[in-house]
């Protein structure tokens, strides 16, 4: 059986300004949690099914995911994930800029794990390293 508390992140984001402080929010909490980084939902998915020569992101794994992305946004790459039988049972949560109903309507209509806006995560993402460590240390991966 995997270690549950060995996870690695997805982060599925085109702003670096923004990925780069989800590292570091994890950094300063004092978590060591690989994160793999893909600018769109295109290389996401190419990330998880292993067909990115350059990026690997192991079971069990949680994917942070950006909305508002060129090529593929995070709506759309929710619909290939859910659609492919290999995939389907990912753990999705957004971390998005958009306050949207429609948007979270939709994210969640999609079995997302949670809805997160940046703005409301705290200084420095600090919520969000939180978070991710209640979640890694209490909960069971498929």
């Amino acid at each position: 059986m995997t270690d549950p508390t060995q996870m690695t992140i997805l982060l599925v984001e085109d702003d670096d300004v923004a990925a780069e402080s989800v590292v570091r929010s994890l950094t300063r909490a004092g978590l060591s949690i690989p994160v793999v980084w893909a600018e769109d939902g295109e290389i996401a998915l190419q990330v998880l099914r292993g067909q990115d020569p350059k990026r690997n992101a192991p079971r069990p794994r949680v994917v942070l995911l950006d909305l508002n992305m060129p090529r593929m946004n995070g709506l759309e790459f929710l619909q290939h994930l859910r659609a492919d039988p290999d995939l389907h049972d990912e753990v999705v949560f957004v971390l998005t800029t958009s306050d949207s109903e429609t948007d979270r309507e939709r994210a969640y209509h999609s079995n997302v794990a949670g809805y997160m806006v940046k703005s409301m995560v705290g200084p420095q993402f600090s919520k969000l390293a939180q978070l991710v460590q209640c979640y890694r240390t209490t909960m069971l991966f498929p």
